[in-house]
């Protein structure tokens, strides 16, 4: 349901140029840009497999290029064009309508109680994956 109303967000400020999953992938190199693959799927929470079937396709819109590392030749790197980085403000203000749409009816003391509940919830499975990536089960 929330990716839906993401979607109809996105149409109601005029932006085509990407859905809702390719926005996760833009948000993740807006906030720092020239990122590996494998890195995005990371903080992307996206399977290599589906994150690289996007990126072809957001890199055939001109959203995005891939370079080689300087330091691997083997490893893609993930690069923001200018049509990407002029589109941040037009995503800034759905996430902004999203965030309201979410939050209506709370009071602040509950939107905090909530954030902190969701950031424990982060760190439990960051420490799961960390156990499970120590254990050889990736």
């Amino acid at each position: 349901m929330q990716d839906r109303v993401f979607q109809r967000l996105l149409q109601n400020f005029g932006v085509e140029e990407f859905n809702g999953p390719q926005g996760r992938i833009l948000y993740v190199l807006w906030q720092k840009d020239e990122v590996p693959i494998v890195e995005l799927s990371s903080k992307t929470g996206l399977a290599k497999n589906t994150l690289t079937a996007m990126l072809a396709r957001m890199e055939v819109c001109g959203l995005l290029q891939r370079k080689a590392s300087d330091t691997d030749k083997r490893q893609s790197i993930i690069v923001l064009t200018a049509k990407a980085r002029e589109l941040k403000d037009k995503y800034d203000e759905v996430s902004e309508q999203m965030n309201t749409l979410f939050f209506t009816g709370f009071s602040q003391e509950e939107v905090t109680l909530l954030d902190s509940r969701l950031d424990r919830i982060l760190q439990n499975l960051e420490q799961a994956e960390h156990e499970y990536k120590k254990q050889g089960q990736e």
